[in-house]
């Protein structure tokens, strides 16, 4: 045994590699280097547990938490009656996360019926990797959200949601607007008000597996605040008398477009605001601009006659003439400058009432003429000509009135009988209030308001009541719209004729349009209609927008259980046709 161990201890030490010796810093550096590694290690735990660790726990979170989003209910808007004009129902939005969805060739198919999509539009979604979530249907009646929950597809889900629907129809689609898929308002009081009737959206955490399925509820973040209701100041039964007199009319005269309102004197609220054509907010596939406008308060137009009972005011204001004042019309034309202006008929002389009820351009322009471009200018901008009407209702336009300084007597002249400068209806149905409230103009309100709001005195009163004994008498049977009477009390009014302007011409296209009150003897509602292009034979004022605003006039008075004013008075119709100066 000796002999081995000597054997195996010469064998060793006869090995070259053992034979060499290596530096002991090698040995010191290697140990050195580990050593610095579990420092390293160390260390980082340290930082990890101690400095990070609210970081870590919601990068852990992420992978299995998530925050739901809790929609509020949009509030309902009202008419002041309380009928509901809009109002949200539940809904459920279905939705994939792409990667993730399992499902057979028919369960897509089934799948695709029941949410009216396209398998191969459903595939389509699901492919896009980049995104985390795409929705499949937005919007979907519970029942039928039922059914795609009962194929039971991998990676399939539904999310609660809102609708909005609107009960009324095209008959206030103008008025309430609609919201988009997401629940914002895109037009009318949706989109005016929406902030209000949006309210706040809630959340609430939970966990949620690799599918997406919902395992255990955490905590509610905050709860979801829902909108609040408005209520406007719109009638829907006068609404819809309203809206189908305008429709009738339009379809009637052939013509473009038509656009009506109805304020309410006391309060200065808008009790029915309609146009045609129109839409339905609850199917809005194949929208057109023309549907969406509200003509009311987004189109302009030269108001024609309707605006000489505002120079035949001033003329009261400024002393120039009094109602007996007599004005010499003959030989029925006058040149100012290079141009001439006419009207229908010679009248000859009449009195400033007369000039009003005939619609006299030759008289208002010999009055207009006495007057200041500033005191005219003024009067205007006075009335709400010119400015954008504080409706906080989205497309309001103020029209146009030129400065003052630069007016020439031709333009003086014409814009004494509406021509040369442009309004809305609403703004001129707001500036009529002057002669319904003895010379009183009140704010406009499109929401519903328990106390008049307070006015500003525009005119005299007794210029106010003077002027609307020359609208009862332009009403009259001697006057240009006597089809705008009404059975049992008694109206006032003015019509206008104007040709439209295009590319700065004047071409034979007409707006026919008429504003007016009822009752005379205590005025409750402010009427304005107009009639875009008439293409049926007849275009003026009196023959086309003069029997709408007798229509909607008498209908909204019985609305509103207005007593007559002319009991047993019965209409009386002249035989032959009403024209007017435009």
């Amino acid at each position: 045994m000796a002999r081995r161990a000597a054997a195996r201890t010469v064998g060793f030490g006869a090995n070259p590699l053992l034979a060499v010796r290596l530096p002991a810093y090698r040995s010191r550096l290697m140990l050195g280097c580990v050593a610095l590694a579990f420092a390293a290690l160390a260390l980082r735990a340290t930082y990890l547990q101690v400095f990070t660790d609210d970081f870590l726990r919601e990068q852990g979170e992420a992978r299995y938490a998530r925050t739901l989003i809790l929609s509020p209910s949009r509030g309902k808007i009202l008419d002041r009656n309380g009928t509901v004009l809009a109002a949200s129902l539940p809904a459920q939005a279905v939705w994939a996360i792409p990667g993730q969805t399992e499902a057979s060739p028919e369960q897509f198919k089934r799948l695709g019926k029941l949410i009216n999509v396209e398998p191969r539009e459903i595939r389509k979604k699901l492919e896009e990797t980049e995104r985390n979530l795409v929705y499949l249907r937005r919007q979907l009646d519970p029942a039928v959200a039922e059914k795609v929950r009962e194929l039971q597809i991998n990676g399939v889900h539904l999310q609660q949601e809102y609708k909005r629907h609107y009960p009324e129809g095209e008959t206030v689609a103008h008025i309430v607007g609609f919201t988009n898929v997401d629940d914002a308002g895109q037009e009318g009081i949706e989109l005016a008000r929406n902030r209000l009737l949006a309210g706040q959206a809630g959340s609430r955490r939970v966990i949620k597996d690799r599918l997406g399925r919902v395992i255990e509820d955490l905590r509610a973040v905050r709860a979801p605040l829902n909108g609040a209701d408005i209520t406007l100041s719109i009638d829907s039964r006068m609404q819809f008398l309203a809206f189908n007199a305008l429709r009738d009319t339009v379809r009637e005269h052939r013509a473009k477009a038509g656009a009506a309102v109805v304020l309410d004197v006391v309060t200065g609220e808008i009790l029915a605001l309609a146009n045609w054509p129109s839409y339905n907010p609850n199917q809005r596939a194949n929208l057109s601009g023309a549907q969406l406008r509200n003509r009311v308060i987004t189109d302009t137009f030269e108001p024609g006659s309707t605006l000489k009972p505002f120079t035949a005011a001033l003329a009261l204001e400024l002393g120039i003439a009094t109602p007996r004042t007599m004005i010499e019309t003959a030989p029925g034309r006058i040149t100012v400058g290079s141009a001439t202006i006419s009207d229908v008929h010679s009248y000859g002389a009449l009195t400033l009432e007369q000039v009003i009820q005939k619609s006299s351009n030759v008289g208002v322009t010999k009055l207009a003429l006495q007057m200041k471009p500033q005191q005219v200018w003024e009067f205007y901008t006075a009335l709400g000509l010119g400015q954008v009407p504080q409706l906080a209702f989205p497309g309001a336009v103020a029209g146009r009135v030129r400065p003052y300084r630069n007016w020439r007597p031709i333009e003086q002249a014409t814009m004494s009988f509406g021509h040369g400068l442009s309004g809305s209806l609403i703004q001129l149905a707001r500036a009529y209030l002057v002669f319904a409230r003895d010379g009183e103009l009140l704010p406009l309100s499109i929401t519903r308001s328990d106390a008049p709001a307070g006015g500003r005195q525009v005119i005299q009163p007794r210029t106010a009541q003077a002027v609307r004994h020359m609208l009862e008498m332009a009403a009259g049977p001697g006057g240009t719209a006597p089809l705008a009477q009404v059975a049992g009390y008694r109206v006032a009014g003015k019509t206008g004729t104007a040709r439209k302007l295009e590319n700065g011409q004047y071409v034979k296209k007409y707006i026919a349009s008429f504003v007016g009150f009822a009752p005379v003897s205590a005025p409750r509602v402010v009427v304005a209609v107009m009639i875009d292009e008439p293409d049926a034979g007849k275009y003026y004022g009196g023959q086309v927008a003069a029997p709408l605003f007798s229509r909607i006039t008498a209908e909204s008075l019985r609305a509103m259980g207005v007593e007559p004013d002319a009991p047993g008075v019965p209409v009386v119709i002249p035989p032959t046709s009403v024209t007017e100066s435009m």
